[in-house]
Formats: structure tokens, C-alpha cells, sequence
């Protein structure tokens, strides 16, 4: 579903991304975790091209990520992504928050959005908030809120760029149980995260990053059990341990 090749990107002298491979197989869950500034967040950020690469190339699909225009355009309608940072329009309702994109950008009819919203919406656990503004809501529950909106473009895979970090301990777990059955359901994921319980028990692989490379990939069980990289250990020694 994603094959990166090669991948390099510098900000300015800093040089963020050193010569990324990396495949992500249909219905796979990839967990992304590393020091900050390990260049995490921007390998997210690059698979549907928030962030241009200097060298290399990504697929998605099968296709080979443009510049720019419609393709572009098409390739971010099917590639979700959940932010830090919610991102949800304050001025909008949760449902029309939901309803936007496939009104726009899928030309749904305004009857099927609805509907479509509204089933999402209670998969998420928070349609009786439908008719709120995204203020009126906990932060947990405008993550969530976040996650149907993604979900309403039916995209083949799903980007989450640290979608807990910005939220109280107490609003985490209803966040990442949302993201849990999506990866059960067979949700394609790729999750940057510091939720150490998470990457443990849903992925199907970890990645560790360390100074722009990938210096460590496994099965969870491996990773957390029997590391392999003496970055990697002293990582886990550090998070683990509070």
C-alpha cells in the first residue's frame, strides 16, 4: 500500500530524513516511535506529500506520489490523516465538520454525507455531540471527531501523527480504542506515537527512528522483548521505565 525508496528530506542544513526504505502491506499497522526529532512526525508527513522529499519515491497504491495538480489532489482524497492537532473547522458543527469533504470533494449528496456522517459519528462513540461546535467538546472527543472526518472520504489508508499527545492521560485510551478497532476492522495504518501500550499491542510491526533512519524494524513482540540496536534498548529504558 506504501513503498518508500530512497527517501531524503533536509530543513534548510538539517537533514531529517537519511535514505528511508520502507513498505507498508495492505491492512498492515505500522507504529512509528523514536526520540523527538528523530524524524518521525515528517516521515508521516511525506506520504502524502505535506512535506515534499528532496530524493527518492513514494508510492501509494501503487502510484507514484505527484508533485502536484489533481492527481495530488485525488491521492489525498484516499489517504486519511489524523493530526496533533485535531484541525477540526471551529465554526462548523461535528457533522458538518464530517459531511464537508465528501460533499465537496466526493460530491455526495447531501443526504448520503448525512447519513454517512451520522453511522460514523457512532462508530466514534460521540453522534449524540453531532449538532456541537468542536469548543463544546473534550479533547478526546475532537480527536475522535478528527478520526470520522478522515474516515468519511473512505481512504485506503490511515496517517496518525501523534494523535494523543495533545490530550489529557485520562481522554488517551478512548482515542487509541477507536484507532484499535479500525486497525481491527483491517484499516491500512501507519501511526507515529509515544503510546508505548499501543504500538505493543496492535501493530503489526514497529519502526524505530533515530536521527532520520530507521535503525530498527520488527514484530512488536521482538522489538519490546528482544531489541535488536543499542539505540533501540536505550530508548525502551528510558519510556518504559516512567
Amino acid at each position: 500500500m506504501v513503498s518508500l525508496r530512497g527517501v531524503d528530506k533536509h530543513f534548510g542544513e538539517l537533514h531529517v530524513l537519511r535514505s528511508i526504505d520502507l513498505e507498508v502491506a495492505p491492512r498492515e499497522v505500522v507504529v512509528v516511535i523514536g526520540p523527538s526529532g528523530s524524524g518521525k512526525s515528517t516521515l508521516c508527513r511525506t506520504i502524502n506529500r505535506l512535506e515534499p522529499i528532496d530524493a527518492g519515491e513514494i508510492r501509494v497504491d501503487g502510484q507514484l506520489l505527484p508533485a502536484e495538480g489533481a492527481q495530488l489532489a485525488q491521492l489525498r482524497a484516499d489517504v486519511g490523516m489524523v493530526f496533533q492537532s485535531f484541525n477540526l473547522f471551529g465554526h462548523l458543527s461535528v457533522l458538518d465538520n464530517v459531511m464537508l469533504a465528501p460533499l465537496k470533494v466526493r460530491k455526495a449528496s447531501k443526504a448520503t454525507a448525512r447519513s454517512e456522517a451520522m453511522a460514523l459519528l457512532e462508530r466514534v462513540g460521540i453522534a449524540d455531540k453531532a449538532d456541537r461546535v468542536p469548543a463544546q467538546l473534550s479533547g478526546g472527543q475532537q480527536q475522535r471527531a478528527a478520526i470520522a472526518r478522515s474516515l468519511a472520504m473512505h481512504p485506503k489508508l490511515m496517517l496518525f501523527d501523534e494523535p494523543t499527545s495533545a490530550l489529557d492521560p485520562e481522554m488517551v485510551n478512548e482515542v487509541l480504542e477507536v484507532m484499535t478497532s479500525l486497525a481491527a476492522d483491517g484499516m491500512t495504518m501507519v501511526v507515529v506515537t509515544h503510546e508505548m501500550g499501543f504500538a505493543r499491542r496492535v501493530a503489526d510491526r514497529v519502526v524505530f527512528m533515530a536521527a532520520g533512519q530507521i535503525v530498527e524494524v520488527a514484530p512488536p513482540a521482538e522489538f519490546f522483548d528482544a531489541t535488536r540496536s543499542e539505540r533501540a534498548r536505550s530508548f525502551l529504558s528510558n519510556v518504559l521505565a516512567h
